[in-house]
């Protein structure tokens, strides 16, 4: 310890050129470990080498976080160890108080935080400007890793667990969702695009009969009507894809399009008489209801065609699908001049809402922002009925999922209008 106290400067030096790599450690640990796979594969496809040595890292993401701590753990205790012997040399006994609490600020500000602070901040940039001295560090560490790697198995092997056995708690869906909503948050991703993202991952979890139209709200027309009247009723209505049906509603027997009924009757000299409706229509497609949105979105493209009657297990028509309905499900509502204008959602001056209880939940959560749950119902008027498990009376209240449901109207079996109240407006 004489040599050292007589080369003051040589021990300073080991103590910076400690503190340093302790940065090192802590800065490519934090780095590696939030930087985007994503990013990196883009970055490796567009010739950057180091991003190639990012992934390759990061598929062995146990060895490298590993080695980063084994490098940061020897060298925070050797040059702890060191600073200690240091400071007793001069200082005497006092020198250990002195050590502990000059390393230990040393050691949390400028080898800990400040190069978390920084790496995390920057995560990319910081992963692949200590890519290749990362790569470095875990092939030395390569034979250590294996050991420690081993022995913490076998700990864990005692307490029942087993590394290869676990899995990650969130698919890459939940994780895209997660970061998607993050930026959101952050003012970086808009409420469009969140909701659009959101929509493109909800198709495999949504089926036909949550964006259906309900047979009740159908546009049909009897084949047994007279040509002029189904002249007249085609023309009225405000789609161009209209099922007919005979003898009972439930029993289509296909679909007229606008447009052949138009060129029959251009056919026809205008003579509305010679028309026949049921020999125009196209055969009805009919799909189950638990048809998820994605299979039959790929139906839809596959037949290049976009509209179908959706039937229960029984085969009874419950509505209608179009191609339409779910790509609204990505984009949102659209609009056209033809569409009839559903003013479903008609929010208050004191921070209410007044829906009708016709209104899909996930349409409401779209225009309010809102998260009430659609997995049991698809109508919020079918929310109330689930929570509350009866059909309410008009004026009863209901409190869950943090809003106030009051029961404006009730038509026969049907909740036709309903007030929410979100319980953060009442306090």
């Amino acid at each position: 310890m004489d040599e050292l106290a007589i080369n003051p400067w040589l021990a300073v030096t080991l103590i910076v050129v400690c503190l340093l790599l302790s940065a090192f450690f802590s800065s490519a640990e934090t780095a590696m470990s939030a930087a985007s796979k994503a990013r990196m594969l883009a970055l490796e496809s567009a010739g950057d080498k180091r991003a190639g040595i990012i992934s390759r890292l990061l598929d062995t993401r146990e060895r490298l976080i590993g080695a980063m701590l084994v490098g940061n753990n020897i060298v925070n205790v050797g040059v702890s160890a060191f600073a200690t012997s240091l400071f007793v040399a001069f200082f005497g006994a006092e020198g250990v108080i002195y050590a502990t609490v000059i390393m230990s600020v040393l050691i949390i500000v400028f080898a800990a935080v400040l190069p978390k602070t920084v790496a995390i901040s920057r995560p990319e940039q910081t992963a692949l400007a200590l890519a290749r001295p990362v790569a470095v560090v875990v092939a030395l560490f390569g034979p250590i890793l294996i050991a420690v790697e081993a022995i913490v198995r076998g700990v864990l092997r005692l307490f029942g667990m087993r590394i290869s056995d676990n899995q990650n708690v969130l698919t890459g869906a939940e994780e895209l969702r997660g970061t998607v909503d993050l930026m959101h948050k952050e003012g970086s991703f808009g409420k469009l695009d969140r909701d659009m993202v959101g929509g493109i991952l909800d198709l495999k979890d949504l089926t036909v009969e949550d964006v259906m139209v309900h047979r009740t709200k159908m546009v049909t027309i009897d084949a047994g009507d007279a040509p002029e009247k189904v002249v007249r009723d085609v023309l009225a209505a405000p789609y161009t894809r209209i099922p007919l049906w005979r003898d009972t509603p439930e029993n289509i027997i296909g679909v007229l399009h606008g447009k052949d009924l138009l060129r029959a009757l251009a056919a026809a000299g205008g003579d509305m008489t010679k028309i026949d409706p049921a020999a125009l229509a196209l055969p009805a497609w009919f799909v189950p209801d638990s048809t998820s949105l994605q299979d039959q979105l790929k139906a839809f493209l596959r037949r290049k065609t976009h509209f179908a009657l959706v039937v229960d297990e029984y085969g009874e028509v419950m509505g209608l699908v179009t191609l339409e309905d779910i790509i609204e499900e990505i984009v949102g509502d659209i609009k056209d001049e033809h569409d009839v204008q559903v003013t479903g959602v008609r929010p208050q001056p004191d921070g209410s809402v007044n829906v009708d209880g016709s209104v899909p939940v996930r349409d409401l959560n779209r225009a309010m922002d809102w998260r009430l749950p659609d997995e049991e119902a698809t109508t919020i008027a079918g929310l109330v009925i689930h929570e509350a498990r009866s059909i309410p009376e008009s004026g009863q209240t209901f409190t869950f999922h943090g809003f106030r449901f009051q029961v404006l109207r009730r038509q026969r079996n049907r909740i036709s209008a309903l007030k929410i109240t979100p319980l953060d407006r009442l306090n």
